[in-house]
């Protein structure tokens, strides 16, 4: 039953509710919350049941959303796996990371490309504060399981950038490794050994304060899954671009992980003590073929344009849920923008903990939005991507590209020949109708926004590329 019956449900902007929560000062008097941050990878916006998916199930994600608050213009920082992942644990935008993609830029051909990418950092820099030493000084245990895609040598490791217990995996989900080496049993899957691993630390610290960081390398390629999650997906008629029995499986297997988590919170009755946000680290693997991409779909982001490794809003808007019992209504959804930065400065919201001294910090705080205690209207978001991610055929997901958002209206700027898209996203979710030609004072006043953010930032730019021949095929291996 609803506890709160009189509450209409909200679309377009959050619900403002009066709900008591401690200003920092009082927190830091008061038990102080746990946080538990569940990420999934490459989890596309449409791949839940609670964002429309009617395929795929995720009965315990749909419960979460179902118990807090569902964010629909919830952003990654970047359209791929490491970007994002940096500015979750750093909260800084990729400019001042110096992380923009995977890998290094000789990963594609950009030789036969007009641009000579920026070269790209691989490892989360040791001088960095992260948000789990910016919360560990703050007096919480702190935990990280899974996927961690920052370095895994002994100075980039999570144990060397705040987490005091940390068991990292990925590249598989049967037969794994893990650092540091753990013994588990034959044949698990790792979204359980993780979901394991994370069960066993909230049991161990539930007299908290704790941050968990629960980090799924589902639903990312290979696509396996457990073989009773696929023949339960065979014969259920597919919808809406989702259609594949293994990836089905994968996501059902986060949505157990999920339920085991909210389960044993509410079992140690937690759950008005505990912060619980999930999201994906970009769009999904999927969408690309409308686009003239080869890029090898397993799902699909319609309505929105393109997935996984571009900035059109099918490969940087993903899901957003919270839970806290007591503080965040049920039910609730909220459309203000919100991007990975803007974690870090969260977190510290909720835990009453101070930002670390001359750190900037590029993100802003959304608890006044999910608390409805008095919010603020947002400012823009922006992204940084001065690179090359390749498909298949000779194709590419993106060229070098910046883009902002503000309020309903997004720009992108492409670099290889200065071409400007403005798109009203209220209007038009899927980018389909490019405004800059009948919008030129907007595109204008973006495109001023947008530079100099830049130009504070320090943001590198591609440069010309002097090998680059016109007219060259223009292969992307």
């Amino acid at each position: 039953m609803n506890p709160y019956p009189s509450l209409p449900l909200v679309t377009l902007a959050c619900l403002l509710v009066s709900l008591a929560l401690p200003h920092p000062a009082q927190a830091a008097a008061a038990t102080r919350p746990n946080i538990v941050f569940i990420l999934a990878d490459d989890l596309g916006y449409t791949d839940l049941g609670c964002f429309g998916s009617r395929y795929y199930e995720t009965p315990n994600l749909d419960r979460m959303a179902a118990q807090g608050m569902k964010f629909t213009s919830g952003y990654t920082s970047g359209p791929n796996c490491q970007p994002t992942r940096a500015a979750l644990m750093s909260g800084q935008y990729s400019p001042r990371t110096g992380v923009y993609t995977v890998g290094h830029i000789d990963r594609f051909n950009w030789a036969s490309r007009p641009l000579r990418p920026v070269d790209n950092v691989v490892k989360l820099a040791p001088a960095k504060i992260t948000v789990a030493e910016a919360l560990k000084a703050a007096g919480y245990a702190t935990g990280m399981f899974g996927k961690w895609h920052l370095g895994e040598d002994p100075a980039h490791h999570p144990l060397a950038q705040g987490f005091d217990e940390a068991v990292v995996s990925m590249g598989a989900h049967f037969a794994f490794s893990t650092n540091p080496k753990v013994a588990c049993p034959d044949g698990v899957y790792l979204a359980d050994f993780l979901t394991d691993q994370a069960v066993d630390f909230i049991r161990r610290r539930q007299a908290g304060p704790f941050f968990l960081y629960l980090s799924h390398f589902a639903v990312h390629s290979p696509h396996h899954a457990k073989p009773n999650w696929i023949q339960h997906f065979k014969p259920k008629p597919t919808a809406g671009g989702h259609d594949d029995p293994r990836y089905a499986g994968m996501i059902a297997s986060v949505d157990e992980s999920v339920g085991r988590v909210l389960n044993l919170l509410d079992e140690l009755k937690l759950s008005r003590q505990t912060l619980v946000v999930f999201s994906s680290d970009n769009g999904g693997v999927g969408g690309y073929e409308r686009e003239g991409i080869r890029g090898g779909s397993i799902t699909d982001n319609a309505p929105l344009q393109g997935g996984k490794g571009m900035l059109y809003e099918g490969g940087i808007r993903v899901p957003y849920l919270f839970r806290w019992a007591g503080r965040i209504a049920p039910g609730t959804i909220c459309d203000q923008p919100i991007d990975s930065v803007d974690l870090y400065p969260t977190l510290l919201a909720v835990a009453g903990a101070q930002p670390p001294t001359d750190y900037p910090l590029d993100g802003a705080s959304y608890l006044d939005w999910l608390t409805g205690s008095n919010p603020v209207p947002r400012r823009p978001l922006f992204w940084h991507f001065p690179g090359y991610l390749g498909a298949g055929g000779g194709t590419w997901r993106t060229t070098p590209a910046s883009a902002i958002r503000d309020g309903d209206w997004k720009l992108l700027e492409f670099f290889e020949d200065g071409q400007l898209e403005l798109y009203n996203l209220r209007e038009d979710i899927g980018e389909r109708s490019n405004l800059a030609g009948s919008h030129p004072a907007k595109s204008k006043e973006l495109h001023a926004r947008l530079s100099a953010w830049r130009r504070a930032i320090q943001a590198p730019l591609p440069t010309p590329n002097p090998g680059f021949t016109p007219g060259s095929p223009q292969v992307a291996p």
